[in-house]
């Protein structure tokens, strides 16, 4: 009977050691889980704290990047100062006659008074834009005349802003010649120009693209169409005259950085819109260029 009782303390105490057993080794496992997770938690921290960086240096080599794109669109636009260019002359005109004297005939026929102040024209150089003609475009290519004279430049460009250039019988349009880039971003404006002008609102296009309107006796100015479309949102009479859509430009969260004055009557000119963009291209993989090239970059002035 003792031996029977023994027996059985004996089992209930290996049942015990081996439940405690199994009982530290369940609190060995947890500790190890716990302590595991608390090095994933620290892990996974330290790459949350890694990605804050990471996004903060991105934004900023996208700041200097912008910033290095800008430099480049406006040091290009400086080198075109003295540029006029020749929007809509058909490319017959230039088949019978040199294209620089088709300007001073354009000049002759619209503006003669500034013959008469200025003396004969004086261009280092024009030509058409793209270079090769492509005969698939259904408008001409616009021509780019680079004038001596920046003072003559000037007083065309403001009389070809008072009234609408003809020559032999076909309208063209006179601009100042600015970079791919600048065009593109100022096309951006054209629906809701064309529309403020319907309403007389006097829109004008400001270098390098900031849209302009006189309204209730006030000069309002938009880097973007998304704050023109915030301001229209708060008059509805001007809400319903408008329907704009969101539009990409590369100032669209930006603004710009340049203040220059430039007046730019809106473009429709399908066929040089290709070889614009493809003008903007090869002035990016430029910029890129260089950006790969440098070690550290200047800080954007404020």
């Amino acid at each position: 009977m003792k031996d029977e009782v023994k027996r059985m303390k004996d089992n209930l105490q290996r049942k015990s050691d081996q439940k405690e057993k199994d009982n530290q080794k369940a609190r060995d496992e947890i500790q190890s889980l716990r302590t595991r997770i608390q090095q994933l938690e620290s892990s996974d921290l330290t790459r949350q704290q890694d990605t804050i960086k990471q996004n903060k240096k991105n934004e900023k080599h996208e700041e200097n990047m912008k910033h290095l794109i800008h430099k480049t669109d406006n040091l290009e636009n400086l080198s075109r100062r003295d540029n006029l260019r020749i929007i809509g002359l058909p490319e017959d005109h230039d088949k019978r006659k040199s294209l620089d004297i088709i300007l001073e005939e354009i000049i002759q026929e619209n503006c003669p008074e500034i013959l008469e102040q200025e003396g004969k024209v004086e261009i280092e150089r024009i030509y058409r834009s793209p270079p090769v003609f492509n005969p698939q475009l259904t408008t001409p290519r616009n021509v780019i005349a680079k004038f001596k004279n920046n003072q003559m430049k000037e007083k065309i460009l403001q009389a070809a802003k008072k009234k609408p250039f003809r020559y032999h019988g076909n309208t063209v349009r006179l601009t100042q010649d600015l970079a791919a880039s600048t065009l593109k971003d100022q096309k951006v404006w054209n629906t809701i120009f064309q529309k403020a002008r319907e309403l007389g609102l006097q829109p004008r296009i400001k270098y390098p693209s900031k849209l302009t309107i006189f309204l209730q006796g006030k000069v309002w100015s938009f880097n973007t169409t998304e704050e023109f479309q915030a301001f229209i949102n708060k008059r509805p009479d001007l809400n319903r005259k408008f329907d704009v859509q969101p539009q990409n430009s590369r100032d669209s969260s930006k603004g710009h950085w340049l203040n220059q004055r430039c007046h730019m009557e809106p473009r429709t000119n399908k066929d040089e819109d290709l070889y614009l963009a493809q003008l903007s291209g090869s002035n990016h993989v430029f910029v890129l260029n260089l950006f790969s090239n440098c070690g550290s970059l200047p800080e954007q002035p404020g």
